[in-house]
Order: structure tokens, then C-alpha cells, then sequence
């Protein structure tokens, strides 16, 4: 039997990064600049407002279920000042605009083709998502994709964020 961690592990590798098992960051903590990590695509305003930073890959079926769920978050939250930003880590676009393929996305999208940001962040399963505070600095961290739970846990946070 496979385990979390195995797959993590076998993931990371996939991926050329090294993963750890624990985020790097915590609450608390200024998330690091997205501007500066060469990410491919276009980078929204994130300034002042509730930012919730997710790292997808197609290769992650949960990562597929979330999509709608973001979307839907987003759709009912971005006219109060949220913005979400989807970082793909897939090596090739290709993969990346597959995934994409048939799935409504009207937040932005980037692509972390050099694993910078993700080496830096140190992601310990995908998706993995930071919800950011209007200063930058995260307010929560999601391991994981738990369906209904992880939208409503979205749903509360952002809402007393945006207050």
C-alpha cells in the first residue's frame, strides 16, 4: 500500500523539487513575492486585497475537483476584493492547458515552470493553498482538497477576511 507520503515523495520527484512534508510557511508570515519568482502569465493586482494562492498540477486528481469550488468562490467573492491565484507546477504547458481543457477558470492562472516558487514554499501535497490576509500575510493554510469541508472552511475565512 501506497502511502501519503509515498506519493508525495514520488510526486516531488516527478516534479525535480524537493518537497518537505510541512509547509516552510505558517500562519502569520508574509507569503513571498509572486512578482518575483518568473512565474508565466499574468499576475493579477494582489495589493489590499484577500488573496488565495493555490498550487494545482494535472496530475492531481483532487486538484481537479477543486477547480469548481475555486471558481465558485471566486464568482461570489471577487466583486468584495477577493483574487485568486492557481499556480501550475506541471513541467510542460502542454499538461497545464489539458487540464484547463473544459474547466471554467476566471481567475488567474500562472504557470511555475522552474519550480521556483514551489521550492521556495515547500508545498507538502498537492493542491496545497494559502489564503493571504489584505497585507500579504497568510491567514490559513489548506492541505489537500476535502470537498464540501474545504468550501465552506474557504467560504468562512474569506468572508471575515473581506469584512
Amino acid at each position: 500500500m501506497i502511502t501519503k507520503k509515498l506519493t508525495t515523495a514520488l510526486a516531488a520527484i516527478l516534479l525535480g523539487t524537493t518537497l518537505a512534508f510541512s509547509a516552510s510557511l505558517k500562519e502569520g508570515d508574509t507569503f513571498p513575492d509572486l512578482a518575483k519568482y518568473g512565474l508565466e502569465g499574468k499576475l493579477p493586482e494582489l495589493q489590499g486585497k484577500v488573496v488565495l494562492v493555490d498550487f494545482f498540477a494535472s496530475w492531481c486528481g483532487p486538484c481537479k475537483e477543486s477547480f469548481p469550488v475555486m471558481e465558485e468562490v471566486y464568482q461570489k467573492y471577487s466583486a468584495k476584493g477577493l483574487v485568486i491565484v492557481a499556480v501550475n507546477l506541471d513541467k510542460n504547458k502542454a499538461d497545464m492547458d489539458a487540464f484547463l481543457k473544459g474547466r471554467a477558470a476566471s481567475f488567474s492562472i500562472v504557470r511555475d515552470a522552474g519550480n521556483k516558487l514551489v521550492r521556495e514554499v515547500k508545498i507538502p501535497t498537492m493542491p496545497s493553498s494559502f489564503l493571504l490576509d489584505k497585507s500579504g500575510k497568510i491567514h490559513s493554510f489548506h492541505r489537500g482538497f476535502k470537498g464540501e469541508e474545504t468550501k465552506k472552511k474557504y467560504s468562512e475565512e474569506i468572508e471575515a477576511l473581506l469584512k
